[in-house]
């Protein structure tokens, strides 16, 4: 009776009749619009993953973009965009706000290869994967030295041009006021905005990571008092060897002189005492100069290191190899005669001297 009811009543109502078919029209429209709108985002969509992950051949090689400390996500994608890297610096900005980083991007100098993707460059944003300079620190200089190869490394900020080495020990930590030699020689990666300080605690870092190593693991019983005795004897035997094979054999010949209550006399020691008026000519009065790295008027080891010692020397030190050996001659090679009696050195003295 309802069903019949129903039918009757739109069939005697002629305004019923006419808002069925107007009503599946709004309807398909709206269908018809909704598809379009999903078209519309899906190939927006599409755009957007498809130009942030297509590679930017745009760049010429070692082009390099400094994200400037304090700079706004926004600024960053303008500068971006006005080096002509970014087309889209929005969509930049919009894929760091998405992936929650966009108060992630660190500071520095970006190289920018060709190829890279506008995503590639965020994550190496985010990362912080600055531009690397390198500097390498040489096995035997001298601190001087050291602070000398800062002042010629690129992009190194420089803060210890007026400060004295005392002021240097204290902020490394030092017990030493002198920082001779308490920097491990290898080769350091820095990027711009790097000071000389900080490259500094990373070299002497290492150089008490390795020290300590070396020390647990030394041979025996030694005639050193610390670690730090080892490093001074260490870079005696540095400046003293240009092989490495000879290393054991110096360590060797000056612990036994030491046990021995012998001095070291070595001619490094000396030459580092007369400091920068030394002109390269070693002379007996040099020898009898009296200063506290003069191992030939002086009882034991100098004060302090006098020059970077390697791992090899340092190994050395703690594990000097066991003969009979108490002198050794350099031949003019750069190796050297080794002799255990004076009788036998002044032989060797005189014959390698001769031949210079």
């Amino acid at each position: 009776v309802l069903a019949w009811s129903t039918k009757q009543t739109i069939g005697q109502n002629p305004h019923m009749k006419l808002f069925l078919p107007q009503a599946k029209r709004t309807l398909f429209t709206l269908r018809v619009l909704i598809f379009a709108s999903g078209f519309v985002i899906a190939g927006v969509f599409y755009f957007c993953l498809r130009y942030l992950n297509a590679p930017i051949n745009r760049l010429q090689p070692g082009t390099v973009f400094e994200v400037e400390s304090g700079n706004a996500l926004s600024q960053v994608a303008n500068k971006l965009a006005d080096r002509g890297v970014l087309l889209y610096p929005e969509l930049f900005v919009t894929l760091a706000r998405l992936r929650g980083v966009a108060n992630s991007i660190q500071g520095g100098e970006y190289e920018l290869h060709s190829g890279i993707t506008p995503v590639q460059l965020l994550d190496k944003m985010v990362r912080g994967d600055n531009v690397q300079y390198r500097i390498t620190l040489v096995e035997g200089w001298t601190f001087n030295q050291v602070l000398d190869e800062f002042k010629s490394s690129e992009k190194l900020t420089l803060k210890l041009l007026n400060t004295d080495r005392a002021e240097i020990a204290s902020a490394l930590g030092l017990e030493n006021s002198n920082p001779e030699g308490m920097l491990f020689p290898d080769t350091y990666f820095y990027s711009k905005g790097t000071t000389d300080l900080e490259l500094l605690r990373t070299a002497n870092m290492r150089l008490r990571e390795i020290l300590s190593s070396a020390w647990s693991s030394r041979l025996g019983v030694l005639p050193y008092e610390n670690a730090y005795q080892a490093l001074t004897m260490a870079s005696i035997i540095e400046k003293e060897s240009a092989l490495g094979s000879e290393r054991g054999h110096i360590a060797g010949v000056f612990v036994r002189r030491l046990e021995q209550r012998m001095r070291l006399q070595s001619d490094p020691t000396v030459i580092y005492g007369i400091g920068e008026s030394f002109n390269g000519d070693l002379r007996r009065a040099d020898l009898r100069m009296e200063n506290p790295y003069n191992t030939y008027s002086i009882n034991g080891l100098p004060p302090t290191p006098i020059a970077l010692a390697g791992l090899e020397s340092i190994m050395a030190s703690l594990n000097p190899l066991q003969s009979d050996y108490l002198y050794f001659v350099g031949k003019g090679d750069g190796s050297h005669h080794f002799s255990s009696t004076l009788e036998e050195h002044n032989v060797a003295v005189t014959r390698y001297q001769k031949t210079r």
